[in-house]
Order: structure tokens, then sequence, then C-alpha cells
């Protein structure tokens, strides 16, 4: 029905492959301009259940490879910089962390999630020169959220569509994977957001995509907004409704790496309906059977796609 992302690691690295998530001391740039950051951005950033950044990058590698090692008896693993904004470091403190990651034989990738106003020509630089010493795979994880830039206005992502596309273009130059993670049912969207945020990561031809569904922690401005009931969030239906149609104009070569998010319920006021991931995913598969619907199946916009009309009255 989709690509998944555990699909797209066995065929890159012959076997399963999981990410072990690192937290680094570095914050947002969106939080340091006089701003509280994103209005769904807690405290903690994402990090709800890492392990301390005051904890060094071995230990936190060690830690967590052990437990996932011994879960799912795994041999290769992608050290996964998560939380926050991690190229917001002056870049020899960002090197740092990377090579101390790089060390570890098992470690076969690099995923350094980050934003699109933080992608820098010699950033990207040095991450090509670790990748060519130790010859491990870079991926960067960009949070986009939306293709609808009043939307980014309105939840204060500070920045706009425009630095999203010029650091896909950034990255592209590099022998780098993209990841771009996106919010179907931020308030303000609609289903037709969802589907052009699908055609714009397909035109820009990244390599996987991150599905969040909104959930909303406690102690932000969503917060407050979705318990003074001056915000509006989509059903469980039509959210998944954007889902199977983000999924029918996504291209077919994209991996899908989630479709919902997760948060610790004592942390947040609202996430996946009060339903479970697992069980929106079934919900989501069954829908998906029904429709007779799989990815890529509205995948035909692209590549001068009016022109097939010449082509078809030409016969």
């Amino acid at each position: 029905m989709y690509y998944s992302y555990s699909e797209y690691l066995k065929r890159k690295y012959g076997e399963k492959v999981y990410k072990l998530p690192v937290n680094i001391p570095v914050t947002c740039p969106n939080r340091t301009s006089g701003s509280c950051g994103c209005d769904f951005c807690a405290e903690k950033g994402t990090g709800f259940e890492a392990v301390s950044s005051s904890v060094p990058v071995k230990e936190q590698l060690i830690s967590t490879k052990k437990y996932i090692e011994k879960k799912y008896h795994a041999h290769k693993f992608i050290a996964y910089f998560q939380n926050y904004t991690n190229t917001f470091l002056p870049i020899e403190h960002f090197l740092s962390y990377i090579k101390e990651a790089s060390d570890f034989p098992e470690i076969v990738e690099i995923a350094v999630s980050t934003r699109p106003d933080c992608i820098r020509e010699d950033y990207l630089e040095a991450l090509r020169m670790v990748r060519k010493k130790t010859n491990k795979e870079i991926t960067i994880e960009l949070g986009l959220q939306t293709a609808n830039y009043h939307t980014l206005s309105r939840i204060n992502r500070g920045h706009t569509l425009a630095e999203y596309i010029d650091a896909v273009f950034q990255i592209k130059k590099y022998p780098f994977d993209i990841c771009t993670h996106v919010i179907l049912n931020l308030p303000g969207d609609e289903t037709e957001d969802a589907v052009e945020t699908s055609k714009l990561l397909s035109a820009l031809r990244t390599q996987t995509v991150k599905i969040h569904s909104l959930y909303i922690a406690k102690n932000t401005r969503l917060c407050k907004a979705y318990e003074n009931g001056t915000i509006a969030l989509c059903s469980k239906e039509e959210y998944i409704e954007r889902l199977i149609l983000f999924l029918e104009y996504l291209s077919p070569h994209i991996a899908v790496e989630r479709l919902f998010s997760r948060i610790p319920r004592e942390d947040a006021v609202f996430s996946n309906w009060g339903t479970s991931w697992w069980k929106l995913k079934d919900e989501l598969t069954e829908q998906m059977k029904i429709k007779e619907s799989f990815q890529g199946k509205k995948f035909h916009y692209l590549s001068g796609a009016a022109l097939k009309y010449l082509d078809e009255t030409a016969d």
C-alpha cells in the first residue's frame, strides 16, 4: 500500500536498521529570538523520552543500543540527532558530536534533524567530510510541517516555504538523503494543503517523509488555544482521509517513515483522538483496502502532464 521506511532501509543496507536517538545540548533559533518557538513546541522540544543531553553521546548510544540490540537482535544502527535544531551550534561543537557518533562501528548512518533556515554550505561540507572519512551515510531531516505558508506564519514557524525549498536545493548538491517532516492536521490547514504538501515533496524528490498527526503538548501556546476553544481540529476520520490522499499523490519512490505521532499521555492534552497509533494504522489500512488506494495512485501530475492530452488527441 505504501513504501515503508523499514523496507527502504532493508534495500539500502541489506537488513533491518534501527534508529538510536541522540540528545545534545542545543536549542532552536525560533526560541532565542524573543519567541517561545512554534505554537506546538513544548519546553522539551520533541525529546519527551530521550536521554538527557548532559549524558555524553557515546554513553547515550551504548545505553540505547544495548536495549534495541537485545529486543530486536539488531546489528546496524542510525545515530539520530533528534531534538530541537541540531545544526544551531557553532560548527566545531556540532562536528564534535557528529564525530563521536561516527566512531561507533555499528553505526551505518547519521541522521541530523534541523530547520530549513539552519542549513548552510559550511555545515554541509563538514558533513560531507565526515561521510568521506568514516563511510557513514548522512541524512538531513527538515521540519517543513506544511506547504501552506499562511499556516506557517500563523503557528509562528519562523520560516516560510521559500527557506525549505532553498534548503533542499542546497542539500541536493551533496550525497545526502533528505527526510521531510510534515503535519497533516495543523489548525487552518485543509485537505488541499495535505495534497499540495505531498506534491511539493514529490516534485523536489526527497527520499523519505515523516508524517505526523498533530499532538498538543501541555504548556504550549497551542495548548492554551485548544483549551480556550479558539482553534478547531479535524476529526480522526478526516485525518485518515487526508493521509490517504497524501499517500496517493506522493511519489512511490519516497519512503514513508511514520504515519501518526507518539507522545507520552502525561505530556499532552490531545493526541491521536485518544486512540493508540497502531489502532489508527489498522483503520488506515482498512480504509485503503476499501478504497483500493495505494501510494502513488494519483502521481501523474509532473513532467508536463498536460501534454498527455496532445498525445491522446494525436492518436
